[in-house]
């Protein structure tokens, strides 16, 4: 299949996927809160983010290999391609080791990272289980890896998503029947070992070669690039995880754990979103990548103008909708007393948005391996972020850790991403990019503001409002955008690929 159909496809499978995903999840979550208190919810939370934080004993690894992996796959260069999976078993086999064991040497200090130690019932356990289920999955996924930069990811979804949707219907049983959380772990585990094997058994009958013996070591020159790729990516690890993975960290130290489980409701919402959008972007990253070794830089920056707008209207649309609907919809799904006030969910909606628009600009900048010319910002981020969110978070409370999220970002990634990306990538000035961003910034406002003041006229709580408002959500944007789009090039561009496939899956079902 040619790049297009190979990136449709694989958005098509992570767009099912992660939208079944998602609906169980809501699910399953209000189960959570009705059986379990707010304290385990918390917990789950919390945990996830410390296991965020050990995940840096990766370091990168796995993206510095993959972007090697480009060039042997576009050259069918087999004997390098076993060569770099050999040295990703390897590494993610130690690693995986060293995750356990650092999750073991921080149990007894768990204390250490909740303001007020809730009565939960084995809790030690509780976090080893976690620790568990991230390192287990280290030891198989390496081959995933090899199938998404072969462009095709839907099959790495196809079994992701089949085993989740399993995994959660057992959850739910067992949180009506048993109200054990322990019980609720371990399918979690069962699930995450599972996955990764059937993963790691299809790439064998995919790429008969992984099962071979004979390993030719990777040349000098292609060891130091890997090395050189993985010295800049700690860094981008490293402020990847704290601006990101640290905030219900910081809010268990200085505010409590009712506040993580509030927190992790919005997370939740804000995360599905991101990770569905994060599939549409990740889906294109081997396309890109091989797109950088086969076309001119013309057509690079041609097809990133394209994936830019796509970003802007999704992301733009999106921050929208949840400006509107997101308190209404958790006070019908949770309860009033889930809810944050509008001024926080401001500011995690604006933090959402620029995160968003961050993704055209970090798809291409990592399929052309440029790493190692931004390796200093995610420092600069990480600290930036951590000292104006412990200070602010002592003068405003909560919202004071995700104003120091979004200080971190534009002082730091807003602008050296794009930088990068145009200096090294497409060897011209950022310019015009920003240019294009403020300009997607103005219509967004203008038509969230529209939307908002229809909206007003809906009050009160409840699904039939709720209602009214989502139609109006989906509605006044997206037609504001059309009328100011209809003629753009990157607009027409877009429409045309959807047409094409849809024209594809009539001819197949003529046939």
């Amino acid at each position: 299949m040619s790049r297009t159909e190979n990136s449709i496809k694989n958005i098509k499978y992570a767009l099912i996927g992660q939208m079944l995903a998602l609906v169980i999840t809501f699910v399953s979550r209000m189960i959570f809160v009705n059986v379990l208190s707010a304290e385990y919810l918390g917990i789950n939370g919390l945990f996830t983010n410390i296991l965020s934080i050990l995940s840096l004993a990766e370091m990168g690894i796995g993206t510095a290999i993959v972007y090697s992996m480009y060039k042997p796959i576009a050259e069918n260069d087999v004997e390098k391609i076993k060569s770099l999976m050999h040295l990703f078993k390897k590494t993610y086999t130690i690693i995986g080791l060293l995750i356990t064991v650092l999750g073991v040497m921080i149990t007894p200090f768990l204390h250490y990272f909740i303001k007020d130690m809730p009565n939960v019932d084995y809790i030690s356990i509780i976090f080893l289980m976690f620790v568990i289920n991230s390192s287990i999955s280290y030891f198989y996924s390496y081959k995933r890896f090899l199938i998404i930069a072969n462009e095709k990811k839907y099959i790495a979804s196809l079994y992701r998503y089949s085993i989740f949707i399993a995994m959660s219907i057992c959850q739910i049983i067992i949180l009506i029947t048993t109200q054990n959380y322990i019980l609720f772990l371990s399918v979690e585990l069962i699930a995450t070992f599972l996955e990764n094997l059937l993963v790691s058994i299809k790439a064998d009958k995919m790429y008969p070669y992984l099962k071979e013996k004979n390993i030719l070591p990777l040349e000098t020159n292609e060891k130091e690039l890997i090395k050189k790729n993985v010295q800049a990516l700690i860094y981008h690890r490293i402020g990847g995880v704290v601006v990101l993975g640290t905030d219900n960290l910081l809010i268990s130290m200085l505010i409590g754990l009712v506040a993580v489980g509030i927190y992790s409701n919005y997370l939740l919402i804000i995360s599905a979103l991101m990770l569905i959008y994060g599939l549409i972007f990740e889906s294109l990253t081997a396309s890109v990548g091989n797109l950088g070794i086969t076309q001119t830089e013309e057509k690079n920056k041609n097809v990133f103008y394209v994936t830019n707008f796509a970003a802007f209207w999704i992301f733009g649309f999106s921050s929208i909708a949840l400006w509107n609907l997101v308190n209404p919809f958790i006070e019908i799904w949770l309860g009033s007393e889930y809810l944050f006030n509008m001024q926080i969910v401001a500011v995690l909606i604006i933090n959402f948005y620029m995160t968003g628009m961050r993704s055209s600009v970090r798809v291409f900048k990592d399929a052309h391996g440029l790493y190692w010319y931004d390796r200093y910002k995610p420092l600069a981020e990480s600290i930036i972020n951590i000292i104006a969110s412990v200070i602010l978070a002592n003068y405003w409370g909560v919202i004071g850790i995700f104003i120091g999220t979004m200080i971190s970002t534009i002082t730091t990634s807003f602008w050296v991403e794009p930088f990068v990306l145009y200096k090294y990538g497409f060897k011209t000035s950022s310019i015009e990019y920003f240019k294009i961003y403020f300009k997607y910034v103005f219509i967004t406002i203008i038509a969230g503001g529209f939307t908002w003041l229809i909206c007003s006229f809906i009050v009160g709580a409840g699904i039939v409002n709720f209602g009214i408002k989502l139609v109006i959500c989906a509605i006044i944007p997206n037609l504001i955008f059309f009328i100011i789009y209809r003629k753009n090039n990157d607009f027409i561009h877009l429409v045309q690929v959807g047409k094409r496939e849809l024209l594809d899956k009539v001819i197949k079902v003529l046939k």
